[in-house]
């Protein structure tokens, strides 16, 4: 009977001692797994701040992200340039857009007739109401284009730590770029606002004033002025305009240290 007592007890300690065993070989993987991942995470980091580290050029960023397609935090500054790209050319088509196609290029106002004076006033207050419109249109675009990128990081599996930082680089990003928009859209609204003072002051003095050499001439002196005023907010507004080029190329180095600095503080 105590042999085979002895039997009974050993066979009931096997099953506890191969599920001890299971345990300590579980914890053991996932201890293994946890520094696996650590070390994975840290040579990622390493690798991209080595990628980044001689970029000095914002037309280099996107060929050096390219080279690293397995890199995710390389990933994420690339869907960030992605988006920002995407933002860029969706404004510009809206401007497009939102000025009438009789506005593109300038009209001969010393020869216009009353009738051609009053259509080009209908389309400037067009333009001017449409380009009104965009700065909202213009949030709407910003705020989707963060949803789309959140997720995205998210689908990478990055930490939370590192998911913060970028999203207040993205938001820093996306700042800039609706600032530099909004630039465009003020100088424009600028401009037709001084067009429309042009036109409106050739409709009321039709057929009073004379053009020589391709210059009006009013009969006051206070008209004279008032049409000279609103030329000069036009050449401006133009002028602001055109400085947007260099305005963006300021902006896309400013996006650059904003992305090396990102991958700089990561640990």
């Amino acid at each position: 009977m105590t042999e085979l007592s002895d039997r009974k007890k050993a066979s009931g300690r096997l099953p506890l001692i191969l599920l001890g065993g299971f345990a300590v070989a579980c914890l053991v993987a996932l201890l293994f797994l946890g520094d696996l991942a650590r070390y994975q995470e840290t040579a990622t980091v390493a690798e991209s701040q080595t990628a980044l580290r001689d970029v000095g050029d914002p037309a280099e960023l996107g060929r050096t992200l390219r080279r690293y397609p397995a890199n995710r935090i390389l990933r994420l500054i690339a869907q960030a340039g992605d988006k920002s790209g995407e933002i860029e050319a969706t404004s510009r088509r809206m401007l497009e857009e939102a000025v009438p196609d009789a506005l593109a290029k300038p009209a001969n106002l010393a020869g216009s007739s009353l009738g051609d004076l009053e259509l080009l006033r209908r389309d400037i207050k067009a333009a001017e109401s449409n380009i009104a419109a965009l700065a909202a249109r213009m949030e709407v675009l910003v705020r989707a284009k963060r949803e789309e990128l959140l997720s995205s990081a998210r689908l990478l599996g990055v930490d939370s730590p590192t998911l913060a930082r970028f999203m207040a680089a993205v938001d820093e990003q996306h700042a800039d770029l609706t600032a530099h928009v909004s630039k465009g859209l003020a100088a424009r609204a600028m401009y037709y606002g001084g067009y429309e003072k042009c036109i409106a002051l050739l409709i009321r003095e039709f057929g009073s004033y004379r053009v020589t050499n391709g210059q009006f001439i009013f009969r006051l002196q206070p008209t004279a002025d008032s049409y000279n005023a609103a030329s000069v907010a036009m050449g401006a507004a133009a002028k602001g305009m055109s400085e947007r080029d260099d305005d963006g190329a300021r902006l896309r180095q400013l996006q650059l240290d904003r992305w090396k600095n990102f991958v700089g503080g990561l640990t």
